[in-house]
């Protein structure tokens, strides 16, 4: 079954990895930064990767140089370990799925992006894909799951049919997506995937929402996100296509 997107999901800014700000002590997929989401009246996307033995972490790289101190794959520690780990920017440590399914509790909508565990967009081992969907059976809220991996959403379909999902779209120049082969880049361009992933939304590359198969899919349903828009005047561009953006950097509007 193909499971709507909540309308809240087309009319609410959703906070790119929450409303992250280091100035203010707010590194990005933190709690301060979902805290500060929830206050400004904003939907929060977050990012999941997935510890060495299979709990779903709020993070976005493969590795951890960038947003910690430590280096090293995620996927190599465990979740305890991970806990112990500080964020760059601010006074916490990488949260578990869990923890924020908890602060989160159904107040705004919860977009959550599965990232690419096969770094090839290939078939997955499933792992984060099912303790993903064990921890939002239990959830009461708007949500919904989206990953760049088809593979992987075609799993969610299976595991969780209820549950609200989507593709995160892009142009892929393969410039832009290097280490990924430009044959995997030209076959996901076009978003062959869609129906097969009973999809019933995309996030797609805000600069490439002119592309006529974003009109192709709005025109059989499909509800059209983007991502991610940095001012007010990519936001006013985007809007002219897109039903509702991600953003950061800046305090998009509310609905009135």
């Amino acid at each position: 079954m193909r499971a709507p997107l909540p309308p809240a999901f087309l009319t609410t800014p959703i906070a790119h990895r929450a409303y992250h700000d280091l100035a203010q002590g707010r590194p990005e997929n933190s709690r301060a930064a979902i805290r500060a989401a929830i206050a400004a009246g904003y939907a929060i996307e977050i990012d999941l990767q997935l510890s060495r033995d299979g709990v779903p972490m709020v993070f976005h790289d493969e590795t951890l140089e960038r947003l910690t101190p430590r280096d090293g794959w995620l996927s190599d520690l465990t979740a305890a370990q991970l806990a112990e780990i500080p964020l760059k920017g601010g006074d916490e440590t990488i949260p578990r799925l869990a923890e924020i399914l908890a602060l989160v509790a159904g107040r705004t909508p919860l977009l959550i992006e599965l990232k690419d565990q096969t770094l090839r967009m290939a078939e997955t081992n499933g792992r984060l894909e099912e303790a993903t969907a064990a921890l939002l059976a239990a959830y009461d809220g708007p949500v919904a799951v989206m990953s760049f991996n088809p593979h992987c959403i075609a799993r969610m379909a299976t595991l969780a049919p209820t549950l609200p999902r989507g593709l995160t779209t892009s142009a892929y120049d393969p410039e832009d997506w290097h280490p990924l082969a430009p044959e995997i880049c030209d076959r996901l361009r076009p978003i062959p995937d869609y129906d097969r992933t009973l999809s019933s939304f995309i996030s797609h590359e805000h600069t490439d929402l002119a592309r006529p198969r974003v009109a192709e899919l709005a025109a059989q349903g499909a509800a059209i996100l983007c991502w991610t828009i940095k001012s007010p005047e990519q936001e006013t561009a985007a809007r002219r296509i897109a039903q509702n953006i991600t953003f950061e950097g800046y305090a998009a509007a509310l609905p009135a």
